[in-house]
């Protein structure tokens, strides 16, 4: 056995996505750091040892425009080139690259943490050290750093460190909390473990071990749905443990759900009911249950049911989500209730920084399952997707916490906007704050494009001449409100006679949001016999302010819209659920009152009812792609050309332009892959697309030079990912830079979310 001690700047225990996530923005941001994880392989309930789909703030496609930017962003891109099939071994590796890449990351695998070194009183507490047995080698490392961060999932590290927690349901009175029980309790979420199979193409028989459990001694053959069809998370279900310790009663957890996996196969392979069955055969069953809760620690702010249901804003906010508030009953497979109770906020939810940090260990962050909110916020907050992001976040902050010599209390009190700014500049999930670095000289700059897209419509073509999509259903669309919504032309048709058309203007009542959530007009326009014809809509509508609007076409059995199959940039096609449609899972029970779940997208992705709008939008001016939001919020936010990209020419470019010269040491550029894109790492949704067709391939920088000449600095042609960063060989002084862009992947306009510059003004 060896005895070790290292030093780094940052230590985080635990490789799932959220620890990988913070490690990865630690290290990217100059820091020296560790990453420990007790497990072979990164990635958590992700790995392919789980396989656990990364679900985040879309929600299966519920949100729109929702998808993670950032660290996470990255991996599921990486991760849509690479591993199109969904190999959740590929996904294992797309996760490990991500961490190799960063030379200022140090990983240890195979590495237990047990024992910590904290000191000071009980309010008042900081971690020295923590010591890890790395198991195959016989290493027992000592690690010492000024920030440690638990992204464990249990909090083990924090318990031992003294840090407060909670474990289990709060009574409703500590927060109000509308589906809190009246009384607290030690109840969990359980655990699950997952199965895969696949078909050999001849007869399989299944033989079932003595261990294997007989479904008809359980309710499970009364409360749940078996699928020959369904496979990995379709069985979420298989949950148990929430009456138990999950951490103490792990391993007897493990056996029982072991045990209904192969009771379940028994019955699926043996019980006659499943004759498509045959050919079928166990690819793999998994042998760590994926845990769902355990220890939740205490920071400076609790996050609660009200907060993200009610979306609240924070001034800290450092990371969004979507997940509903997803809370299961403590019986688990067992229960005679539906496995799961769901509440959809209607758009995304804000999470502040105080919930990432300890209330009484001054060096300690945490980010994931076991952040600081109450058990039913988590129920919202837990899911990986999510938990990278609180990673991502929480790495930032220890990182400047280093930088700084500030405790993160103090930076979340006194300096939130260098968090919220160095997330931005990262491209970070952080929504609804816009770029006010002052390093990013970009801002001081005049942004100039060779054209915008000012015209906004979906119209039908020789080729694309559409179909008719029947009104038996409320239908919508989704516009921006740049400047104004004076009118809007609608492509019907009509039946054997007349038909008068309702035909609303509604707002979506927060800029997150993408529902109709407020009514603002009213109007009624006849539909002609035959057609197809264009029938104006007219609203009036100036807003003070840009933002979204919604136009329904209520249902009319005299009429149709037209449908085209392209996108349209900025704007989405949804249509009302008719009864019976599944919003989310077939075998959940749903609240009443969710608008998020009442319009749909589901089957109109990449489609829009043909529309003209008036007058021409804002929407795409070069300005957007300077000091805005980055992605969509109350708009599309982003410069769009008008016309299609040319390569070698110059004929599309963004320029900025300062009144005076500048020196650049670096050069960052965000192009749009389509937020909306619902994309997860095993594909339980699969998208055609392996590079999404908005990002830009092709494009090259370039400075002005004092004799009027463009010198290229940068000249990319194979790009892929939204965010690159390009800093320079040497520093450049300039007074304008501008991007050329060559070639798209598919789509007929350039796209840019944000163009920033640093250095030194001169």
């Amino acid at each position: 056995m060896r005895e070790e001690e290292t030093r780094h700047d940052i230590v985080v225990v635990g490789g799932g996505l959220a620890g990988v996530c913070a490690a990865v923005a630690a290290a990217r941001l100059g820091r020296r750091v560790a990453l420990i994880h007790n497990r072979p392989v990164l990635g958590g309930n992700s790995s392919s040892e789980v396989r656990v789909w990364v679900c985040g703030a879309t929600a299966h496609g519920v949100h729109r425009w929702a998808r993670e930017s950032g660290i996470m962003g990255e991996l599921y891109t990486e991760n849509q080139y690479r591993n199109p099939e969904g190999n959740p071994y590929y996904w294992d590796q797309v996760v490990l690259d991500t961490v190799l890449a960063e030379p200022l990351l140090d990983l240890y695998l195979n590495t237990d943490v047990r024992e910590a070194e904290a000191d000071g009183p009980a309010d008042a507490r900081s971690v020295r050290g923590c010591t890890g047995w790395m198991m195959g080698s016989e290493r027992r490392i000592t690690f010492r750093a000024e920030q440690f961060l638990d992204c464990t999932g249990d909090g083990l590290l924090g318990h031992l460190a003294g840090a407060r927690y909670r474990i289990g349901r709060e009574a409703r009175a500590e927060h109000g909390e509308p589906w809190a029980p009246e009384e607290a309790d030690d109840a969990l979420l359980g655990s699950t473990i997952l199965f895969h199979t696949k078909d050999a193409g001849r007869p399989v028989k299944f033989v079932a071990p003595s261990y294997a459990r007989d479904l008809a001694a359980t309710p499970i053959l009364r409360n749940r749905v078996l699928r020959t069809g369904d496979n990995g998370c379709d069985y979420w279900w298989i949950e148990w443990g929430g009456e138990l310790d999950t951490v103490h009663d792990n391993e007897r957890i493990r056996d029982e759900l072991q045990g209904v996996v192969l009771g379940i196969w028994d019955h699926i392979k043996n019980s006659g009911e499943f004759p498509d069955a045959e050919n079928l055969t166990l690819e793999w069953v998994g042998s760590l249950p994926g845990k769902r809760e355990y220890r939740r620690f205490v920071g400076d702010h609790v996050l609660t049911q009200q907060d993200i249901l009610e979306q609240r804003p924070f001034a800290d906010r450092v990371a969004f989500g979507g997940w509903s508030v997803d809370l299961h009953p403590v019986q688990g497979m067992y229960a005679d209730e539906p496995g799961a109770r769901q509440r959809y906020a209607d758009g995304v939810f804000h999470i502040p920084l105080r919930c990432l940090y300890s209330v009484n260990v001054s060096n300690l962050l945490f980010a994931g399952r076991n952040i600081s909110a109450t058990h039913i916020a988590f129920g919202a907050t837990r899911v990986m997707a999510t938990c990278a992001t609180l990673g991502e976040a929480a790495g930032t902050a220890a990182a400047l916490c280093v930088s700084t010599g500030l405790s993160p209390r103090e930076l979340a009190l006194k300096e939130p906007e260098s968090v919220r700014r160095a997330l931005l500049r990262q491209d970070a999930s952080v929504i609804g704050a816009a770029d006010d670095d002052p390093g990013n000289l970009a801002l001081g700059a005049v942004a100039t494009a060779s054209s915008r897209l000012s015209r906004l419509a979906a119209e039908p073509t020789d080729t694309e001449p559409g179909e008719r999509y029947p009104l038996d259903r409320d239908l919508a669309l989704l516009l921006p409100a740049d400047p104004s919504v004076e009118a809007v032309e609608l492509l019907v048709h009509g039946d054997s006679s007349p038909a008068d058309l309702t035909v609303e203007l509604w707002d979506t009542g927060r800029p997150e949001n993408a529902v109709p959530l407020g009514h603002l007009a009213t109007t009624t326009v006849t539909v002609e016999p035959g057609g197809p014809h264009w029938v104006t809509a007219r609203f009036g509508h100036r807003p003070p302010a840009a933002h979204n609007v919604v136009v329904i076409v209520r249902a009319h059995p005299g009429a149709a819209l037209v449908l085209v199959p392209h996108r349209t940039d900025g704007v989405l096609a949804l249509r009302r659920r008719a009864e019976g449609d599944a919003a989310v899972d077939h075998d959940i029970p749903e609240e009443e009152g969710q608008a998020v779940l009442e319009w749909q997208a589901r089957g109109l992705r990449r489609h829009t009812f043909c529309f003209r709008l008036s007058p021409d939008t804002r929407a795409f001016a070069p300005s957007h792609a300077v000091g805005g939001f980055q992605r969509p919020y109350g708009g599309p936010n982003m410069w769009s050309s008008d016309a299609p990209p040319r390569a070698g020419t110059d004929g599309t470019w963004l320029r900025l332009d300062w009144d005076r010269e500048q020196t650049l040491t670096e050069v960052r550029v965000v192009f749009d892959d389509d937020v909306d894109e619902y994309l997860n790492n095993l594909h339980r949704h699969r998208t055609p697309f392996e590079v999404m067709p908005e990002l830009v391939r092709a494009y090259r920088l370039q400075a002005l030079a004092p004799d009027g000449t463009w010198r290229t600095l940068v000249s990319e042609e194979a790009n892929r990912r939204r965010h690159r960063v390009h800093r320079l060989a040497a520093p450049v002084g300039t007074r304008a830079l501008r991007l050329l862009v060559d070639a798209t992947h598919g789509a007929p306009r350039a796209h840019v979310s944000a163009f920033k510059a640093y250095g030194e003004a001169r």
